[in-house]
């Protein structure tokens, strides 16, 4: 998620308490439009270094991630739209997000997390509007920025994912490394130091994992298999391992094992297995049938019967069988799609790893 080409940049300082303004160096959420610049606030905001510098701390956290739940709930099944409405979307959960930690944390902490924004946006971050005026660029600075990243993101283009061409990507890699020599080469000394007069402090972004969103609570029914209603938010201190799966999808049944294993082997060490049955064909829908599935293969960990898919739309969801990590915070750190040993993945063993790092960390 972090730049490679940070400059450190940070946003300039508002008159405190006084919020937005006309003031066109002010800052701004980046717009919907402006491909240029990666909208990363909402993925920062939930990474435990950025809370920290935020001030969340127990007194104030459950006031934090209730406001922080909500702006989840649009922005994480949000990673499947087509990109102009998802980034007009996110650019309004920005927005969400500001007004909501000033009224939580207060305006000092809307400053500072927009100078770990800015940070993390690169020397990208020059085209921002705010920040080129902040700093006065002149018509001529402008076209040389906005030709030398457009040429960038030509190239990036050209890149079919498919079929990786190593010397395209090698040729963005040169173009992304150049930008920051190239743009810090046309500032004058007195933008320079502007700029320098307006940086925050340095945050280290490399390191920084956890930015996926607080998981959905899940959505119970009366016909789930094997316990009561399963809360995550009474699972907060464990571990847990959430599975989408149909009973019918053979790709599913290949990942039975290792469900059962982890929920034997696991328990006591503070994880907790949880299965969603979604149903894909007709007999899914039956829950005598799930049920009747569940314990002929000796299922030991309840099962969410979900009928209507309403677990499936607030997770996103799009492949049968899907895994999600939770940590013990609620927080989702990562997810695996499909069969976790499919032509010789190792789906399993990296979930394990993260487990075994997760059981580590502190609530």
């Amino acid at each position: 998620m972090a730049s490679r080409f940070l400059l450190g940049i940070a946003i300039f300082m508002f008159v405190a308490n006084h919020g937005y303004s006309a003031d066109p160096t002010a800052y701004e959420p980046v717009s919907a439009d402006n491909l240029k610049v990666a909208q990363t606030l909402l993925g920062l905001v939930h990474t435990v270094e950025v809370q920290k510098e935020l001030g969340v701390n127990d007194t104030n956290r459950r006031a934090f991630e209730t406001g922080l739940r909500e702006i989840d709930a649009q922005w994480w099944p949000s990673r499947l739209m087509d990109i102009e409405p998802r980034r007009k979307l996110v650019s309004d959960l920005e927005k969400r997000l500001d007004s909501h930690i000033q009224q939580v944390l207060g305006q000092a902490a809307v400053r500072r997390l927009h100078q770990i924004e800015y940070q993390s946006q690169g020397i990208r971050v020059l085209a921002r509007p705010e920040i080129a005026k902040r700093l006065q660029f002149d018509e001529k600075q402008n076209r040389r920025l906005n030709a030398l990243f457009a040429e960038t993101d030509r190239l990036a283009a050209e890149i079919d994912t498919r079929k990786p061409d190593e010397a395209k990507q090698k040729a963005v890699q040169k173009a992304r490394s150049n930008e920051t020599k190239l743009v810090q080469d046309m500032m004058s000394n007195a933008q320079l130091q502007t700029l320098k007069d307006i940086l925050g402090q340095k945050i280290e972004l490399a390191t920084m994992e956890r930015i996926y969103p607080l998981a959905p609570e899940l959505v119970t029914s009366r016909h789930d298999y094997g316990g009561g209603p399963v809360e995550l938010e009474k699972l907060r201190g464990k571990v847990v391992l959430i599975h989408f799966y149909a009973f019918q999808c053979h790709n599913c049944v290949a990942n039975f094992n290792h469900y059962k294993r982890w929920s034997e082997t696991l328990r006591n060490r503070g994880v907790e297995v949880i299965g969603i049955q979604t149903p894909e064909t007709s007999s899914e829908r039956d829950p005598q049938k799930v049920t009747a599935a569940a314990k002929r293969e000796g299922f030991s960990f309840p099962v969410i019967m979900d009928l209507e898919n309403k677990n499936w739309n607030a997770w996103g969801n799009t492949m049968w069988p899907t895994v999600y990590v939770v940590d013990k915070n609620g927080y989702i750190r990562m997810w695996w799609q499909g069969e976790l040993n499919w032509d010789g993945a190792t789906g399993d063993r990296k979930i394990e790893e993260l487990v075994d790092r997760l059981l580590k960390e502190a609530e």
